[in-house]
């Protein structure tokens, strides 16, 4: 494969023409954060934030510029609101431009997802990292599978991706039209991770607008349909990748993981209640880590609790969804990139996330439905 030059990106995008068609959006200081991985180019160009919508158009030509050089197999072109320092160099400091989400698709009357071709879109999210959301995330997606369904696995997280290694994928996605990402795919589920497109230890970092825009793309980008449902696997916490989501597409619901303990409960009340501040239905709670049964005599220890989730659902007027061992077999399998629900499908525990699923998929199916996506923005 040829070797992609960071002068021969930039010597291409001179050939683009600023905002306002004078200059260039190179000398004009608008491109930055150049990041080459293979035949995957990933830059950012920085836009006024008031036009943010309206400079798609120039998002577009800019990837179809350097994908058109040789050895350039797929772009991510990202637009932030932040300025840069100079051509191709990122300012640490200079903000002029408070950073905003992008403008909010319009839903549709029927307040269908706003995905071509996907039924559904289910948030995973807890309070705080360490509660097994992404294991949780990864068995439920092949819990609905397994009950018939077609289901796509998005990886929000984009500074710590896990779906590829919990899926035991690698490599890099294909394009269908030098635009349109391929999602991978394993165990009958459609993937897309930030983690497909960097290597696992290249650390991101990002500021708040270029990972709303990555996620957009992710999104909308992809060739999903058709999915009877597409789980998206959020960070930890209550930020700008929630806010995206609940911005971007309209959510047919949240499930929120917590363990049993006080601690996390706290942050997964915080999660919850930032999902109905923005409107999303919350189809119920998930206590992970639950109990954890000896595997040489039997018995039960209450290593974080017990049933902390199920009393936190109860007061908050939320469903109890069901409660998920912390189990050697569940850990063993995630490290291993081959799924419980996947690989042992007959066991206890993969049947514990099949009928997750199912009240998932009932609570979806019940009226718990897409809600048309709010408008949010970050002052």
């Amino acid at each position: 494969m040829p070797t992609i030059e960071r002068d021969a990106i930039l010597a291409r995008l001179a050939t683009i023409p600023g905002p306002d068609g004078s200059g260039d959006i190179v000398s004009l200081g608008l491109v930055s954060d150049i990041v080459v991985n293979g035949g995957k180019v990933m830059f950012s160009i920085t836009v006024d934030a008031a036009r943010a919508g309206a400079m798609e158009p120039l998002r577009a030509r800019a990837a179809e510029a350097v994908k058109a050089l040789p050895g350039v197999e797929s772009t991510l072109v990202i637009l932030t609101a932040e300025r840069k320092g100079g051509a191709g160099q990122a300012s640490a400091h200079s903000h002029p431009h408070p950073p905003r989400a992008p403008a909010a698709p319009a839903a549709s009357a029927s307040g269908k997802p706003g995905i071509p071709g996907v039924g559904a879109i289910v948030a995973v999210a807890s309070g705080k990292g360490g509660v097994g959301k992404s294991t949780t995330a990864v068995n439920l997606a092949l819990g609905l599978a397994a009950n018939g369904l077609k289901v796509g696995l998005l990886d929000a997280d984009i500074y710590g991706p896990s779906v590829p290694r919990l899926l035991g994928l690698s490599g890099k996605p294909q394009t269908q039209d030098g635009r349109t990402l391929v999602p991978m795919q394993a165990f009958g589920i459609k993937a897309m991770s930030m983690g497909f497109l960097v290597e696992e230890d290249t650390p991101m970092i990002w500021r708040g607008p270029m990972v709303m825009s990555a996620l957009t793309q992710m999104l909308r980008e992809v060739a999903w349909a058709p999915l009877d449902i597409l789980v998206v696997d959020m960070p930890p916490g209550t930020g700008d990748a929630q806010l995206t989501m609940a911005q971007q597409v309209p959510l047919a619901g949240a499930v929120i993981v917590s363990t049993p303990q006080d601690l996390a409960l706290i942050d997964a009340r915080k999660g919850l209640g930032m999902f109905r501040k923005v409107n999303v239905p919350v189809l119920g709670i998930v206590e992970n880590m639950s109990y954890f049964l000896c595997p040489h005599c039997g018995g039960r220890s209450d290593i974080f609790g017990h049933g902390g989730a199920r009393h936190e659902a109860e007061k908050l007027g939320v469903p109890f969804l069901g409660e998920i061992p912390l189990e050697l077999a569940i850990r063993e399998t995630s490290d291993a990139g081959t799924p419980i629900v996947a690989t042992a499908p007959d066991s206890a525990h993969a049947a514990v996330y099949r009928t997750i699923a199912s009240r998932i998929a009932a609570a979806v199916a019940g009226g718990a439905g897409a809600k048309p996506a709010p408008r949010i923005v970050i002052e």
